[in-house]
């Protein structure tokens, strides 16, 4: 059976199917010494505090038309903040035809359709290298959605929240929904790649891989920074005031630093 919109499929009953975007994002910075070190992590709190994370997971909410329930969020000590969003659903009259095509999904000012109950969660882990040099932020959010819009139409605005050097993104259809008929849908829209719900645009700048397991519907993508300004990777100063030596160094530990993450594993 092709997949269809729901105006030409009747389902029996509610659309269960469980639909989870998980989206990973690095940052990456060169910090010479523990004061740079300290001065990056805390840029990086008040960036990425639990109050502007709490507005982020809104605006995802509103794209994928969700309301909030419930909020809870934390900053954490010495670093990090987390926040999780409960939504629930709102009614589902016309779901437009372009949620069920592979295409990249709108920002906040777009607001679309309802959607089912679901959950919107976001993490943070501050960490740097014990020998200095080399300190990464990561965030990691989750959102998950039962109904007929995939929860990739967030992907798009989430990308461009973030100052992003790696992401590995993760999605996965679980459950599923009967048809007038009886018959199971395991899945209500096509996919072939998470690729093709990241703007064009934004898939310039990187070197993307999938792994994906159609027959379980299972995607997974992982996107490296193709290009860098080091000027961008450092904090408080500029790349003009290095020593020739230096530059290389600190331009080859970003470089083995964005490889170790997207390779997901450790390079001698």
């Amino acid at each position: 059976m092709k997949l269809t919109p729901k105006e030409t499929i009747e389902l029996h009953g509610f659309n269960n199917l469980t639909k989870s975007l998980s989206f990973n994002m690095y940052d990456i910075c060169y910090t010479r010494s523990r004061e740079e070190r300290e001065a990056y992590l805390k840029y990086i709190d008040e960036q990425y505090s639990a109050e502007r994370l709490q507005k982020i997971l809104t605006h995802v909410s509103d794209i994928i038309g969700a309301h909030v329930l419930n909020v809870a969020s934390q900053d954490f000590e010495p670093a990090g903040a987390s926040v999780t969003l409960l939504v629930s659903e709102g009614p589902v009259e016309n779901a437009p035809s372009e949620h069920f095509e592979e295409s990249p999904g709108p920002l906040p000012e777009s607001v679309v359709m309802q959607l089912d109950k679901s959950h919107i969660t976001v993490h943070t882990y501050p960490e740097y290298h014990p020998d200095e040099g080399i300190s990464t932020f990561r965030a990691d959010i989750d959102v998950s959605t039962c109904g007929e819009i995939s929860p990739l139409k967030a992907l798009h605005y989430l990308i461009r929240s973030f100052e992003t050097d790696v992401m590995t993104i993760d999605y996965r259809v679980r459950g599923f929904t009967r048809d007038k008929d009886g018959y199971k849908l395991f899945i209500d829209h096509e996919i072939s790649s998470i690729q093709n719900y990241i703007p064009e645009d934004v898939g310039e700048l990187f070197d993307m891989i999938d792994v994906n397991v159609y027959q379980e519907n299972i995607f997974h993508t992982k996107c490296k920074l193709r290009e860098f300004d080091l000027n961008n990777y450092l904090f408080g100063y500029k790349k003009e005031t290095l020593q020739p030596d230096d530059l290389i160094e600190i331009t080859e530990r970003i470089k083995v630093e964005m490889d170790e993450i997207f390779y997901g594993k450790n390079i001698q």
